[in-house]
């Protein structure tokens, strides 16, 4: 039998993976057809970070490197390379999540932004080092500042959707265990 933490936790880790199973289906969808599209908000990534900073702990490091390695192999991206940045990301969150309990949103999106930047700016040093070609620039701005976008409307719906909330300074579980 399940202790209702226990059960809790692990639904919400299946429920992370499965988000980012469908959106990487949806993503593999060919909805349109033209060359040269504009690339939309890396909703995955915007959802891990949403999660980290609200409960990291239904977010665990392991899945978070199970679903972006994915998204590796099936968007023809160096593998490894982006799961690894946003491996080291959420552990950067992960590390402050306590401190950043009671950041305003605003506070938190312009954290966010700046995470973004640096992934970005990661990955582009990362891929000129070992001279691998390379997205233009423009477009890999765009994505991030679209994703930037759509970072609020992931935390609406992870909070009202799936009741995703942060943990309230000094709450304890079940057990009396810090959160």
């Amino acid at each position: 039998m399940i202790d209702p933490i226990t059960r809790r936790r692990l639904s919400y880790r299946t429920l992370f993976v499965v988000i980012g199973l469908v959106l990487i289906f949806v993503r593999l969808m060919p909805v349109n057809h033209s060359p040269g599209g504009l690339p939309g908000p890396d909703l995955t990534l915007a959802l891990t970070l949403a999660w980290v900073l609200r409960r990291p702990e239904y977010a665990p490091a392991l899945l978070i490197v199970l679903v972006f390695l994915l998204e590796d192999i099936m968007f023809w991206r160096p593998i490894g390379l982006w799961a690894l940045i946003v491996l080291g990301a959420t552990e950067f969150l992960r590390r402050r999540e306590q401190s950043l309990r009671d950041l305003p949103f605003a506070l938190e999106w312009a954290l966010v932004a700046g995470l973004l930047i640096a992934m970005v700016a990661v990955k582009r040093i990362v891929l000129l080092v070992t001279m691998v070609d390379q997205p233009s620039l423009g477009l890999e701005l765009f994505q991030m500042l679209v994703t930037l976008a759509a970072y609020p409307v992931v935390v609406l719906v992870s909070r009202v959707a799936f009741g995703l909330r942060r943990a309230a300074p000094g709450e304890v579980d079940a057990y009396g265990h810090r959160m």
